[in-house]
């Protein structure tokens, strides 16, 4: 009798960086959910930027793809055509936000010609030169690159009508997901340990969020909102690594606060970095759907936050008098003074937001609706 060795279906993913975010920490998820059926090549634009890899469990296939061509440079009618004939050999390809947008043109173009296999385009938010208004030449490039994708996944109201609306897709092309996270890994209260370089010690307060330290977030914000909390007991804790570290330790040691703010760098596992928060804060110009949002939600925090993206309708009604307007640091600073001020709101907050996350931002319901995204594209039932 002649068996049949089921192949590996082979997934190309193409990123401007794979360090940890938002967008870089789903696509692991969703690697890992996917389980050993399918081998991932996964290419950073930065070369040396794949910490987010560390995430991926033991066992499942996957491999640095330095050897595609780059994703940066002109879009040259000869440089589009090499990174065409690179998607060759491949199932299913995967890109994300505008890194990877020549790249997508590149198979609207190419696509055809060299039977190349189906792409699903992911666009998670903007950069700092987007975060206020969007780019009309931007605007009019992924007009054309996305023509002929399969698929276009957003995972936010705002971006899902920026989607239609300014790139003139077609509604049945714009899949909207919510992120979502294993709810239960939350539930736990980490050790006063479980970070390293610091140590929440009895009769501290912790302030946190977890984000990439890029222009975009302004944690500089968020350092000078901790002045408006003037009880020494509230320390900020800003979880993440990034270009701006120097800067925000700057600003805390300019504000003489620097005691109170804490960087302890990448956490690999960010239910023990949100447990041992007390509020969750953001200070972003620009946000979509922020993954670090449910996680706070999950852990039973409130969230203090400008009015950026989906943040407000993420979380319960509850939470709503302390989003504030976009752009106003003392509205913030104010509002993480009354949380910080009123435990019994802190824990009605919160436990009014881990409800809501407990019932619509657990990870199964993601990642069946990717699945079937993914399946669709291919002509399958289900991805993989």
């Amino acid at each position: 009798m002649k068996f049949t060795v089921k192949q590996k279906l082979q997934v190309l993913h193409l990123h401007s960086s794979f360090n940890p975010g938002g967008k870089e920490l789903r696509c692991v998820q969703l690697i890992n959910a996917f389980g050993f059926e399918a081998a991932h090549t996964i290419v950073s634009a930065m070369p040396d930027a794949y910490d987010a890899a560390r995430r991926i469990m033991p066992g499942i296939e996957w491999r640095k793809g330095k050897d595609f061509p780059s994703l940066q440079g002109r879009p040259t009618p000869s440089r589009l055509a090499g990174l065409a004939k690179a998607m060759a050999g491949f199932d299913l390809v995967l890109t994300y936000n505008f890194g990877a947008m020549d790249a997508v043109l590149a198979h609207t173009l190419f696509g055809q010609s060299l039977k190349l296999p189906p792409l699903v385009h992911h666009e998670d938010g903007f950069n700092q030169e987007e975060a206020v208004k969007l780019k009309t030449s931007r605007n009019w490039y992924r007009r054309i690159a996305l023509g002929r994708t399969s698929a276009l996944v957003v995972p936010s109201r705002r971006l899902e009508e920026i989607a239609i609306k300014a790139w003139h897709q077609p509604r049945g092309r714009v899949h909207r997901v919510v992120n979502g996270i294993n709810t239960g890994a939350y539930q736990a209260k980490p050790a006063p340990d479980s970070l390293p370089r610091v140590i929440k010690r009895e009769g501290e307060f912790w302030i946190g969020t977890l984000a990439g330290l890029r222009a975009v977030k302004n944690l500089r914000r968020l350092v000078r909102s901790l002045c408006y909390v003037t009880d020494d007991n509230w320390h900020l804790v800003i979880v993440g690594e990034g270009p701006e570290r120097q800067a925000i330790l700057d600003e805390a040691l300019r504000l003489d606060i620097a005691h109170r703010v804490h960087l302890p760098g990448h956490v690999a596992n960010p239910a023990k970095a949100v447990g041992l928060f007390d509020i969750f804060a953001l200070s972003s110009d620009s946000e979509q759907f922020p993954i670090s949002v449910v996680e706070a939600m999950a852990a039973g925090l409130p969230v203090a936050s400008p009015d950026v993206g989906d943040v407000k309708a993420m979380l319960s009604a509850e939470n709503a008098p302390f989003i504030t307007p976009a752009g106003d640091e003392v509205a913030l600073g104010e509002a993480l003074d009354r949380l910080a001020r009123d435990p019994d709101s802190r824990a009605r907050i919160g436990d009014a937001n881990r409800a809501r996350a407990l019932a619509e931002y657990d990870e199964a319901t993601m990642v069946a609706r990717y699945r079937a995204i993914y399946g669709a594209a291919m002509g399958r039932d289900s991805f993989p």
